[in-house]
């Protein structure tokens, strides 16, 4: 078995793998101050209460965009797993071509999602990710990473509203019956729900006449759901996209 760890900034998210299966999946809130002990007895413990015997573990993988817990989370690995993960940075084989001005900028989130998608889509492509910042990923026909979009999260741009506007209520992000609010929490929901919507049909569109193809759009993310049925653009939802990716990519780097 091996464990894909996927470190965003505000959730952690672990998948285990057996035999290109995915057994079992858990999301942990990204802490800063955890230590590595602390990350220990949390992995520990969801171990146990799903009947995972920490020595089946043969290798470990992450992805992070949050540098800090970097050495916290090598460190756990080490100290509690016996073993030394392996990195998703410059130098590993993802099998993709970046075609971005300096390849070391891209986020390593966004690498693997791509890797996922190429590997069950083909191209062409384009990935939305809607994690703390919404991201929009091009992939062309022959499989290379062209680039894409980064936008404000739908997390971020509620609590904006929040903190910014003294009259506005904190809200919980669901979806309301109509866009014409009746009262202030059904106008906040609506505008950022189908707000987020008609944004990744815009972007979507700019990409499609830019790329000059028809690539199909895959959906990721914790929010993905909420938001793709409310879209004409994307075709496919895989919450899981990410962790797919890191097996991938372990795979490619585990000799």
């Amino acid at each position: 078995m091996i464990l894909v760890v996927d470190v965003g900034n505000t959730n952690i998210v672990l998948g285990i793998y057996k035999n290109r299966q995915l057994l079992h999946h858990f999301r942990l809130g990204t802490n800063r101050q955890s230590t590595g002990d602390e990350y220990g007895v949390m992995i520990h413990n969801l171990f146990q209460m799903s009947h995972i015997d920490v020595r089946d573990i043969e290798g470990v993988i992450i992805s992070s965009v949050v540098p800090p817990l970097m050495h916290v989370l090598e460190q756990m690995c080490q100290m509690y797993l016996k073993k030394a993960p392996l990195i998703v940075g410059p130098g590993i084989k993802t099998g993709l071509n970046l075609r971005y001005e300096n390849p070391r900028e891209v986020g390593a989130d966004r690498i693997v999602n791509a890797v996922a998608a190429v590997e069950l889509y083909g191209g062409p492509l384009v990935v939305v990710d809607f994690g703390t910042a919404t991201t929009f990923d091009c992939i062309d026909g022959q499989g290379n990473y062209l680039g894409g979009a980064i936008v404000p999260g739908i997390g971020i741009s509620t609590e904006a509203l929040y903190q910014r506007a003294s009259k506005l209520p904190r809200i919980e992000l669901e979806k309301p019956k109509k866009v014409i609010g009746r009262n202030t929490i059904h106008a906040m929901q609506a505008g950022i729900i189908f707000g987020y919507a008609g944004q990744v049909d815009g972007i979507v569109g700019r990409i499609r006449a830019e790329m000059n193809a028809k690539p199909k759009v895959v959906a990721t993310g914790g929010l993905a759901e909420l938001i793709a049925s409310e879209t004409t653009s994307i075709e496919e939802v895989n919450p899981l996209l990410t962790l797919e990716g890191l097996r991938l990519i372990y795979e490619r780097n585990a000799g």
